[in-house]
């Protein structure tokens, strides 16, 4: 189980409850966006495409200097902040319908906004939570937000198609953005004062000094941190840098951004088959992805125990191999309740499969990297992987127009099943958890 019934404090339940209701938010506006470009707006295939991938891109590209920026400054700010743009943003989709102006270049705009924000507050939360945690409890915190996740999957979608049925379109957006205000109000109910991170210029001195800074660091608090003037340009590259320079990181990292990308792309293909072809009824579709979400939850309850038993790089490695092994299995979907039941069990067992893998992926990035490079370096594996995924996507409908959509999809889960190979071979013991 993840964790049990272990108490992690006051603080990380305020963390926990404001990423709970957030997720909630989202999942029941999941693909609000492109049904609203479709039923509000008209637009065609290619239109919802470009909104997709555009958005991701754009938002990725927008998020590379928040991370130098956020580094050096207290992580509640900047959460907070957050939250409060990716509410604002959202309620001027709602407010644009209401007076007949809204368009698909708002839309366009909103999603660039809320995709970069949504980085930012990924990076700042998890270089705050590395604070908030002891090294020994991390699994346990990222195995209940990935246990939230997954149970907010499972439920979110069904609910928002049944919300906008009965009260038009714009609910779920509306939902969305309360979410992010409640979030907001719930970070700023965590009391204490934060740590201040050590900076890129402390990070370069000579090594008996920096042990000196960090153990200062850690036992003292700073009311209020600010960015050391050094901070330059040549501190944007400093994340990527880490992780390509990392033993564990670097194949860690290329095994998930091809992972993540190969699954996606090829969701809207599906979709189109499914829906289209195969003539299955939208709420057969929702059915399909929702019911296996519950191998999630299984898989994060599973976390923590797999690793105690058998060690964080066994499962890594075993987990993130047989999670490569179902997609291909979509390929062979057909009408039908045999080809219902063939998408449920291979989407339950690729969830169950990253239910485990995530949180203990998360636990092994934030122990390997040193507290001055925490967020910068969590904005640079969520940018190159949010961009990795939109240019995926992208090229696979290039492709389904040329092979249709089985073959593209097909394609994906062949090449899913090389990917193990870039996973780490070997166990690291040098890890970075508030010491080297």
């Amino acid at each position: 189980m993840a964790g049990g019934g272990r108490s992690l404090g006051r603080r990380f339940g305020w963390l926990w409850a404001a990423y709970a209701v957030s997720t909630f938010g989202t999942r029941l506006a999941f693909d609000a966006f492109p049904l609203i470009a479709v039923v509000v707006l008209h637009a065609g295939a290619t239109e919802v495409a470009l909104l997709a991938a555009s958005g991701l891109a754009v938002g990725a590209v927008v998020a590379v200097p928040l991370g130098a920026w956020v580094e050096f400054r207290r992580k509640r700010p900047v959460m907070i902040a957050a939250d409060l743009v990716r509410c604002a943003a959202l309620l001027s989709v709602p407010a644009a319908f209401a007076l007949d102006e809204l368009g698909l270049g708002q839309l366009l705009v909103v999603s660039v906004v809320v995709a970069a924000a949504d980085i930012t507050f990924g990076a700042a939360s998890g270089a705050y939570l590395k604070s908030l945690v002891p090294p020994e409890d991390l699994l346990v915190a990222n195995g209940r937000f990935e246990a939230t996740t997954w149970t907010a999957t499972a439920l979110g979608p069904p609910l928002g198609g049944v919300a906008i049925g009965v009260f038009g379109p714009m609910t779920t957006v509306l939902a969305d953005a309360a979410s992010y205000l409640l979030s907001a109000l719930g970070i700023r109910a965590i009391s204490g004062k934060e740590r201040q991170q050590t900076g890129s210029r402390q990070a370069e001195r000579h090594p008996a000094e920096r042990q000196a800074t960090d153990r200062q660091a850690t036992d003292r608090q700073y009311p209020s941190p600010a960015a050391p003037a050094g901070l330059r340009m040549s501190d944007l590259p400093a994340g990527w840098q880490h992780i390509l320079t990392h033993p564990t990181l670097r194949p860690l990292f290329l095994n998930t951004l091809l992972v993540n990308a190969l699954i996606m792309a090829p969701a809207p293909l599906l979709a189109v088959l499914m829906l289209g072809q195969l003539g299955f009824a939208p709420w057969q579709y929702g059915l399909a992805f929702a019911v296996p979400c519950l191998g999630g939850l299984l898989g994060s309850r599973l976390s923590r125990r797999l690793v105690a038993r058998h060690g964080r790089h066994r499962v890594l490695l075993t987990v993130g191999t047989l999670r490569a092994c179902w997609p291909v299995g979509l390929a062979f979907v057909g009408p039908g309740t045999p080809g219902l039941l063939l998408v449920m069990a291979v989407e339950f067992g690729l969830i169950t499969c990253m239910g485990v893998f995530t949180p203990v992926l998360a636990t092994t990035r934030l122990d390997r990297t040193p507290p001055d490079r925490t967020t910068r370096t969590l904005s640079a594996w969520s940018i190159t992987s949010r961009t990795t995924t939109a240019t995926m996507t992208a090229l696979w409908g290039l492709l389904a127009s040329q092979t249709g959509p089985r073959t593209a999809i097909a394609l994906a889960g062949v090449l899913l099943l090389a990917t193990p190979l870039l996973l780490p071979r070997h166990e690291q013991v040098a890890q970075h958890s508030g010491a080297t």
